[in-house]
Parts: C-alpha cells; sequence; structure tokens
C-alpha cells in the first residue's frame, strides 16, 4: 500500500504554468512544465513560471519530469527547471523533443519516449498512451501504483478523424478503466463548453472559403506549435495555384522537421519563398513566440519588417489563439490594420484553434476510464467547478470530487481519500529576457510607477574639503512634466533639496543617507500638492 500526494506548483485557477506533482512513497514525479503569458500590466515581462524552490529542495527525489505535449503552457518552463536542477531528466516524445530543444533545453536532460511503452520506477510504471491535439505526439500518462492507476490526461480532444501522430488511442484508455483508475486528473479549460470539440476544430473549409474569396494576398498569423491548423492552411491552399510562404527561420524549421518526420504532408512545390512574397496571390504564414505576442505583424505594420511591406489590398487571418492577456494589445493592432485599409478575419467564435476537450469529451473520458476520484485541473476555478459538475451529473459522489488551489496538497493513504490541511507555499517566478532569476513584486511597482508617473533626478556637488554646495541641485525629469513650462515647481523643487543638504552638514560631517531620505519625503509630499502625482525621486549627493 503506498502514501500518495498530488498537488500543483502551477495550473489551478489559471490557464498555463502547468505543473503537477505526485508524491509516491519517497518517490517525485513531476508532470509538464509549463508557463503562463505576461498580462499587459506587467511591464517588460515576458512569461512567468512557478516558483521551482520545492522541486530544488527534493531534487534528490525526483524521477523525471512527463511532458505530454510540445506546447508553452505544457513545456515553456522546462528550460528555466534544468537551469535550477542541471541533472533533472525530461521524458518526452519525438515532437515534443524537438520544441525542448527550440527552447533551450540540453538534449542531454531530455529522454525521448514512445507512447505505448511502459517506463519503470521501481514498484511505479508510467504508460503513456496517445491523444488527440493540434500538437502531433501528445499523450496521456498513466501512473501505476499498488493502489491503482492515476491517470493525467494533459490537453485532449476525442476525434474519430484525427488519425496518424493525431490519433487518440481509445482502446488503450478503456483497458486502463477496466483495470481500475484509482484518480483521474482531467483538464477544465472548455468545460462549459456543450457538445464535442470536434467537428469545430476542423478549420479546412473555412480557410478554402477565404482562399476562394480572397484573391488577392492573404497573411496568416499562426503559432508554429499548432500543426494542425497549418496543415489545415496548407491543405485550403492545394491546387489553387498559390504560393505559401514561410516567414522566419522559427517557423520554416519547425515545418521542416514536421514534413520530414511525417507530421504534416503537402507537395513540395506548394512552397514558394522570398521571390514570391509580392505575388498578388501569395499566401504568407507568419508566427510569434512565447515572448512577444503579434510580434511580427506589429512589425510589418510599423513598416520595420525587412520582406513584407503591407498593402490595403491585404487580408489579414487572426489563425492563432486570442488569449485574456493580450486582448488590448489585439484590439489595438486589429484597428490599426482598419485603419491601412487591410481586410481582417477573425476565427469565428463557432470554431476553435484551440483543441481541449469540451463537456461531452470530458464525460466520455470519465465513461472510460470510471476513476474512483476526480480531480480537475488546468483552467480557471469557474471551469474547474464546471468540470466537477459534469462528474457530479454521471453519478460520481461529491466527496470523491477534488477541487484544490495550487499548493493545496490531496492525500491518498491505502486508496482511500484522507482529509488534508497540507499546504506547500506556490509563488510566481517573472521572467524578463534570459534572466532565469524572478524579477519580483517590487521591480514590477517601480515600472508601474515610472510608466504612470515618470522619474525626478536630484544631484549635487559638494566640495570634500570644505563640504560646501559646488554644483546643484540640479533637478532633471522624465515622463513627468515639462521643464521649460514649469519653471517654479522646478525652483521649488530646488529650494526644498537645498535646504536639505545643508541642513544635514554638521561641522565639516556630511549624512548622505539622511540627505537621500529627507529629499525623498519632502519632495515627495510638495510634488503630490502641486501635481497630484508620486514620481519616482532619486537624488545622487558625491563629492569632489
Amino acid at each position: 500500500m503506498s502514501k500518495i500526494k498530488i498537488f500543483s506548483l502551477g495550473g489551478l485557477d489559471e490557464n498555463g504554468k502547468n505543473t503537477y506533482v505526485l508524491e509516491i512513497d519517497k518517490s517525485i514525479f513531476v508532470f509538464d512544465c509549463g508557463l503562463k503569458y505576461a498580462s499587459g500590466n506587467m511591464l517588460g515581462i515576458d512569461y512567468i513560471i512557478p516558483d521551482y524552490e520545492y522541486l530544488v529542495k527534493n531534487r534528490k527525489r525526483i524521477k523525471g519530469v512527463f511532458i505530454t505535449h510540445g506546447h508553452y503552457e505544457n513545456m515553456g518552463g522546462a528550460a528555466d527547471l534544468v537551469k535550477n536542477i542541471p541533472e533533472i531528466r525530461l521524458f518526452a516524445t519525438k515532437y515534443t523533443k524537438y520544441e525542448l530543444l527550440s527552447s533551450g533545453v540540453p538534449e542531454k536532460n531530455i529522454m525521448e519516449i514512445t507512447p505505448h511503452k511502459k517506463l519503470n520506477f521501481g514498484s511505479v510504471s508510467i504508460f503513456p498512451i496517445t491523444v488527440s491535439h493540434s500538437c502531433p505526439d501528445s499523450v496521456m500518462y498513466v501512473i501505476n501504483t499498488k493502489d491503482g492507476a492515476i491517470c493525467y490526461t494533459g490537453d485532449f480532444i476525442i476525434d474519430s478523424k484525427m488519425t496518424g501522430h493525431y490519433d487518440m488511442d481509445l482502446g488503450r484508455i478503456a483497458y486502463v478503466g477496466k483495470q481500475g483508475v484509482l484518480c483521474l486528473l482531467a483538464e477544465s479549460m472548455f468545460s462549459d463548453h456543450p457538445g464535442h470539440t470536434s467537428p469545430n476544430h476542423r478549420l479546412e473549409e473555412y480557410f478554402k472559403d477565404i482562399v476562394n474569396k480572397y484573391e488577392q494576398r492573404l497573411l496568416y498569423l499562426v503559432l508554429p506549435t499548432h500543426l494542425y491548423t497549418i496543415q489545415d492552411i496548407f491543405n485550403s491552399a492545394l491546387n489553387k495555384h498559390r504560393k505559401v510562404v514561410l516567414m522566419g527561420k522559427r517557423l520554416q524549421n519547425v515545418v521542416a522537421f514536421a514534413k520530414k518526420e511525417g507530421y504534416i504532408t503537402f507537395p513540395d512545390d506548394l512552397l514558394g519563398d522570398l521571390s514570391n512574397i509580392e505575388d498578388e496571390d501569395a499566401i504568407l504564414l507568419l508566427c510569434d513566440d512565447k515572448e512577444n505576442p503579434y510580434a511580427s505583424i506589429s512589425k510589418v505594420l510599423s513598416g520595420y519588417d525587412k520582406y513584407i511591406t503591407l498593402k490595403p489590398t491585404d487580408t489579414v487571418i487572426f489563425a492563432e489563439p486570442r488569449y485574456d492577456s493580450n486582448e488590448k494589445l489585439l484590439v489595438k493592432i486589429e484597428n490599426d490594420l482598419a485603419m491601412f485599409g487591410c481586410r481582417i478575419i477573425s476565427i469565428p467564435k463557432d470554431k476553435s484553434i484551440l483543441h481541449h476537450a469540451s463537456s461531452e469529451d470530458l464525460m466520455l473520458m470519465l465513461k472510460l476510464t470510471n476513476p474512483k476520484y476526480y480531480m480537475p485541473v488546468k483552467g480557471e476555478y469557474r471551469s474547474m467547478v464546471l468540470n466537477a459538475d459534469l462528474a457530479s451529473s454521471l453519478g460520481m459522489p461529491k466527496e470523491n470530487i477534488i477541487l484544490k488551489q495550487n499548493g493545496d496538497v490531496v492525500l491518498i493513504e491505502d486508496g482511500i481519500l484522507k482529509e488534508s490541511t497540507e499546504h506547500y507555499k506556490v509563488n510566481d517566478c517573472l521572467i524578463d529576457g534570459k534572466s532565469s532569476d524572478d524579477v519580483g513584486d517590487l521591480v514590477i511597482k517601480d515600472r508601474e510607477m515610472l510608466s504612470e508617473n515618470g522619474i525626478v533626478l536630484i544631484s549635487a556637488t559638494l566640495s570634500k574639503k570644505t563640504k560646501e554646495l559646488l554644483v546643484g541641485p540640479e533637478v532633471t525629469t522624465r515622463g513627468f512634466i515639462y521643464v521649460k513650462d514649469s519653471k517654479e515647481i522646478v525652483s521649488g523643487i530646488k529650494k526644498i533639496s537645498e535646504e536639505v543638504i545643508t541642513r544635514n552638514i554638521v561641522d565639516h560631517f556630511v549624512d548622505f543617507n539622511k540627505i537621500k531620505t529627507e529629499i525623498r519625503t519632502e519632495l515627495s509630499k510638495y510634488l503630490y500638492e502641486e501635481t497630484e502625482c508620486k514620481p519616482m525621486i532619486i537624488a545622487v549627493v558625491q563629492e569632489v
């Protein structure tokens, strides 16, 4: 019999940052290692990952990190985790391995796995099963313990038309259910969507209508990891005598690898090159990365792209997901495109770029696995509650349905769910640029203050011998006031600063720390009374 703990470092009550920890006796297994996109008010932050402190402290007990598929929400934090734990092993299928390598994970850390081939870790074994998703080689994991199987679905939809590298082995999932599932962890993102996600995710016919209707140049905005959507775009262009041009090295490399491995198929003569960019009937595919949503079309729109010059006759198709975190940016781009004269097409609400399980998909997964306990994961809390309601509607006792927040521990001993108040402290790490260190809330507050109220810099120079004021105080402002129109305020700043400096020079001794503190305090009060703004105030006092 086993003592099992299940908790999340990220992914509960949020979209992204999926990182789920499973402790079986003394062994730790981690499932997915994702990131979350930063919202517009997180100035300068590229993306957010969980705090890996718990994993670092328990690094010797970790058997591995098991990645379900190659989307950033599920594997985007892997490179940062490897920086914290250089010896950690990541288990992934072939395409997911390619995405991990592309994101900066060293090859020595990646163990390539084959679906339906068991991985043994002492008394525990892990069995990956193929599932259908917009990303090829996606899998769910079955963790076999002494008390029964624990299943983590990852992202999936149920669609019998998705075959090959996008196939879902429903037979094996049903077999696992017959053997006995102790606990099922299933995604919640689309739990409020009625019916199945299929066939709303099939966009080939929709894209064909666009190609047939608009004969001039088309610009598709895509995510390079959504290969199923890219395949639909290629299919829509077949036999139309139009060239598809892949813009950017990232997208070119992904498509080349995918074609080589059989993840996508298209005739070689369908692809164009840079010489076809200006063709009136060209189809251009542009992609973005995890740090800069809509960066490619923004560059084209502003006229800074080296190859593409936007035309009023262009049609721009947003064939990538809309995220709440960048909705304002998207609306601005659409408005600018409209002003330029371009035609804008977004995927309609009855279609779906994202391949997530809707209510009928989730209920079918519940029926196939027939778990003793059910834990909704991945999604905002309202979506998790709706997911729990689906299980309840199928007759599962409410006491067997587990709703938790990040850090809350689910305890199962000898196959029985126990009450637990244990909680691990979990935090967000804000990543800016290439640094893997947490930027922190204080830095964000400083950036917010600078963006809203600007900065005031006070500089003064004293004599090293006599301690007399030689130069200044000089006032420099950025983003606060227009100096030429605010001479009275600038004079007030100089007067207050000079008074503070003078009274803190006693018997040829200068208390520099006290000067800086008092300048900040007194100027804050003065400037708020005069302008009702609170700029950042920096005082620099030196001796020569």
